[in-house]
């Protein structure tokens, strides 16, 4: 078998030759671009801690709260609206303060009742549920902040969402509020006007 002649095997040599500084540059651009993405995901994911941590944890458990109590049929609540006097003087005096029900009615939400839930540090929080003619469902959550390290009072009602979830939040003194239901903003912000009103 004769060996290859010269001129092939310059011809061989010479794609390799021009192949090793491509894919080095080719290397180096990969590696930069994911390290570049990496950096900004990484940047992403902790501004979106960041945010998740301005938020009180209130205005969390009560987005929580409702997520799963809204769905539920047969047991939405613990004490029906058929007994509103009992609930609200139950859970008054569970979380240490004098409650109120807000009144819904002229906006289309009737009370279906409230239950007890617990908060952080061990303490009690109250639920309200409202639902509308349509099945449309919205809850009031009611929260009394520790006298140490408390929640700093917003100027005005703050907006939250998760997922499906859209909530306001505010704090009165020592107690923090918070209304959630899978509405559009501005029906959703009548209904915590409505509540603020009545509360105040």
């Amino acid at each position: 078998m004769s060996p290859f002649p010269p001129q092939l095997r310059r011809a061989l040599r010479r794609p390799l030759q021009w192949q090793w500084p491509h894919a080095l540059a080719a290397g180096l651009m990969l590696g930069v671009g994911l390290g570049i993405g990496y950096g900004l995901g990484g940047r992403e994911h902790a501004d979106m801690a960041t945010r998740a941590r301005a938020v009180p944890a209130f205005a969390r458990e009560a987005v929580a709260a409702h997520a799963v109590y809204v769905p539920e049929q047969r047991h939405p609540v613990e004490v029906a609206a058929q007994q509103q006097a009992h609930l609200v003087q139950w859970l008054s005096k569970r979380l240490g303060v004098p409650l109120k029900v807000p009144a819904l009615d002229a906006l289309g939400y009737h009370l279906v009742g409230g239950r007890l839930l617990p908060g952080e540090a061990g303490q009690s929080r109250a639920q309200f549920m409202y639902e509308d003619a349509a099945g449309r469902r919205v809850t009031l959550y009611v929260s009394v902040l520790a006298r140490t390290g408390g929640v700093k009072a917003p100027a005005s009602f703050q907006w939250t969402e998760e997922g499906a979830t859209h909530g306001f939040y505010w704090v009165d003194g020592r107690q923090g509020y918070a209304v959630s239901a899978a509405l559009p903003r501005d029906q959703l912000y009548a209904l915590a006007e409505a509540i603020y009103r009545q509360l105040d």
